[in-house]
This record gives structure tokens, sequence and C-alpha cells, in this order.
């Protein structure tokens, strides 16, 4: 008998033969125990199985659809529309990576864990610390690790954002520590970045750490030293969410003075993809070491005296008593960390600090322009480095939407943030050009 779907293998003959074996006499007496409120009984309304010629031809029409795919941007908040060398993927796509992406049988991937312990050694220059891990998911949930880490190194439960945070890096780490004894607190801020008065007042005995990102969310340089000063005073830790290609213009967030340093690594070498799959980063001081979560590359030599890599300080839940455990997190994002690590390896020190100026450049001469236009004005007087605000004379919204007519996509509306409905942020990168960016200004001025 064949199956009754294309795509499914198994026939109705294969489907009994494996309900005789478990014991039960249909898929729905092997649902029982699931809860009858849960269970969905209504046919799903799905559209009409698809030859792969037809797939491939709807799939084709709805990449078509994608604005950002021609279209000049300005989106940031995170995900950032950075130049990737064809060599990247031309890397990533060789079998030896590709196929065998995560190390479960660590010591015969010699390759793949010395891409990840380069990628750590660049992710330690990058953000001036100790160790870093293999990566994990996004930024997101590095910093909602990187919070839990300095629970338990510090054993106290409050939780200071100093400064414009992500607001989805807030949320997922309030999400994700559910049922942890944690205490969450937003400090005032100063012209749209952290204020060290305002933090101070709120750090105490019971502060496990102050969170800070650079630049911020609203694209403001901060001054991370006296964070760093209120948090070793107070015996908490200093956690820096940074972005790495800013960091080839900016310090440093190790060298002044941070205890763990996480970032979202997208804007190196990954492009944007939907919005995934990304790269978290994470890296501490050497004495945070051992609660350092996810997989960590040493390099050793072997009975012969060779150089060779190997997985070491394994402290996941895979290899020992959960309740000692650093995280539950069990792979890495490999093929991701691989990319960055080549796109590192191409631009170099130099070429980074080339890509994170000429971003600078063109925000800055885009702001300069876009400030002298009738009723917009900038949100903020704080140095940026690429991505900044904008008072707008009209709702943000209504800009996106009519400059998206024009192959567009003038920035990000930030009142689906929680902003002002009249604020528009834009990022500016070493993509756009100086006839983009003045496409962008012609474009706000007959509309504003």
């Amino acid at each position: 008998m064949s199956s009754a779907h294309h795509f499914i293998p198994s026939t109705a003959d294969d489907i009994a033969q494996m309900l005789d074996v478990i014991g039960v006499r249909s898929v729905d007496d092997l649902l029982e125990p699931i809860p009858a409120d849960i269970r969905r009984n209504s046919v799903l309304n799905l559209p009409p199985t698809l030859t792969e010629a037809e797939a491939v031809r709807l799939l084709r029409a709805k990449a078509r659809e994608n604005a950002a795919a021609d279209a000049m941007s300005f989106l940031g908040a995170g995900i950032y529309d950075h130049f990737v060398p064809a060599a990247v993927d031309a890397m990533l796509q060789r079998s030896e990576f590709y196929t065998a992406y995560t190390p479960y049988q660590a010591e015969v991937s010699q390759g793949t864990l010395q891409a990840i312990y380069e990628f750590q050694t660049m992710v330690c220059e990058l953000f001036g610390m100790d160790v870093a891990n293999a990566s994990v998911y996004d930024g997101s949930s590095a910093l909602t690790e990187a919070i839990l880490l300095a629970r338990a190194q510090t054993n106290r439960n409050g939780v200071v954002y100093a400064g414009p945070v992500h607001p989805y890096y807030r949320d997922v780490a309030r999400s994700c520590t559910v049922g942890v004894d944690l205490e969450f607190i937003e400090s005032d801020t100063d012209d749209g970045a952290a204020s060290p008065d305002a933090v101070r007042k709120l750090v105490n005995n019971t502060t496990a750490c102050i969170v800070v990102q650079q630049p911020n969310f609203r694209g403001i340089v901060e001054d991370i030293a006296p964070l760093a000063e209120i948090a070793y005073k107070s015996g908490a830790l200093l956690i820096v969410s940074a972005n790495p290609l800013a960091l080839g213009i900016l310090e440093a967030p190790g060298r002044q003075g941070a205890d763990i340093v996480i970032g979202e690594g997208q804007s190196i070498g990954i492009a944007q993809q939907f919005g995934g799959p990304v790269l978290g980063l994470f890296a501490v001081r050497d004495e945070l070491r051992r609660r350092m979560p996810g997989r960590l590359v040493g390099r050793t030599l072997d009975s012969r005296g060779q150089q060779a890599f190997v997985l070491t300080l394994q402290t996941r839940e895979q290899h020992i008593r959960r309740e000692k455990a650093t995280s539950n997190i069990c792979t890495n994002q490999n093929l991701m960390a691989l990319a960055a690590t080549v796109y590192l390896s191409l631009v170099g020190a130099e070429g980074l600090r080339a890509v994170a100026e000429a971003c600078i450049q063109n925000a800055h001469y885009a702001a300069d322009e876009i400030a002298k236009l009738d009723g917009f004005k900038l949100a903020y007087g704080k140095p940026f480095a690429y991505e900044f605000v904008v008072r707008c004379p009209i709702p943000a919204a209504r800009i996106v939407e009519t400059l998206l007519a024009r192959d567009i996509l003038a920035g990000v509306d930030m009142a689906q943030f929680g902003g002002q409905t009249d604020e528009l942020m834009i990022a500016v990168t070493e993509r756009r050009t100086r006839s983009d960016i003045d496409a962008l200004v012609e474009g706000l001025r007959s509309i504003g």
C-alpha cells in the first residue's frame, strides 16, 4: 500500500505495524495521555499538495516579495545589512564543515575543533577578555546565560539594566528565568544613555550584575568605565552586550573593566536571513571560566607530542550531574561561528576597523543631512556609532510605509519597542553609498 501523502513515506500498513508493536490500536489511542482540552480535533486547513516543480515556483514567488533583497536598507535594531564576502559561504558549504557542524565525536573532529579554537581566540581579542566559549544561540540567550552566571557567582539576585538594552534581550532573559529568584531593575537614563548616578542609587549588596549595551539600543556609545567601578565596589559583576563590528573602533569592554562580555555576532559575516540563524558571543574573565556555559575548546599535545584540539571544562548537563551543570546548552552555533571566523580572517584587524569607520562616517553624514530638514531633529546629543534616533514631524510608521513604495527601508519605527510614535531609528552600514543616503534624505524631505 502506498503512502497517502507524497512527502510522508510511512504507508498505512507501516503505521498499523508500528501501533501494533507499541500496543495500541490507533493513533488516537497513542495520543490518549495528552489532555483532551489541548488536543486539536479539527481538520487542518491546509492547501492541496504541490508537486516539486509547483513548490519551487511558489517559493521563488515568495522570495521575490522580500523587499530587503533589492531595497536600500537602513534597518537596524539588532540585525544589520553588512556586506558578506562570497568566501564566507564557500567555506561554510564545504562538506568537512557542513555535514559535521557539531563535534559530538569531538577528538576525531580536529578541523571543526581548530575552527572553534580560532573563533574563541578572535572573540577574546575583540572583547578584551581571557576566555570565550564556542558560541551560544544568539545575543539574547547569551545575555540570559550571563545573568545566570552572575547569580551563581555572587549568590545574589538583583539585575540592574544601565541605559537602553535591547527590549527583546530583556524579554528573553525574563522569560528564560521564570522560576529563578531574580529581580530585574531598569535605571533612569541621561539623554538616551546610562546614568552612573542613577545606577549607583540602585546597586546594593543584593545586586548580582549591572548590564549595559555597547553601543546601546538607541545607538549611543556608552561610557563603561564608571559602571565597572560601581560594580567592583558593590561586589556585583558588569555584563556588557557589545556589537563586535563596532569594536573595530570602540575600546574593548574587557579593557574597561567588564567581567562578562556577550554579544550578537550577526554583523561579522552573517547575512540577515529573515532574522536567523544568528550567533551568540560569550566571553569572561579567567576567574569565571568554570562557570561559563556551553562548549569550550582547548589546545594541547597528543601522545606523540603533536598539536591536538579537545573539548575541555565540560560542565554541561550532558557531562555532569544536572544540579552542578553550568547550563543546559548542548550545542553551539558552529556554522555561524565558522562564518564569523572566516569573515574576521578575511578582513583582519585593519579591515574590521575600516568597515567600522565607513559605517560611522556614513551614519554621521546621514544624521547631519537629516538634521537640516524642517521638522526633523536628532533625538539625542550624545556620541553615536552607526545607528541613531530621529524625531520626525509625522508618525514614523507613515514614513516607513511611504518610503517602502520607493524601495527604501527607511528605518525602524520605535513605537514597536515602546518608544514614541515620532521616533525613527536609522542604521547606516558600509553598504550604503552617498547616493543611497541622499535618496533617503530626499525621501524624508518630500514627505516630512
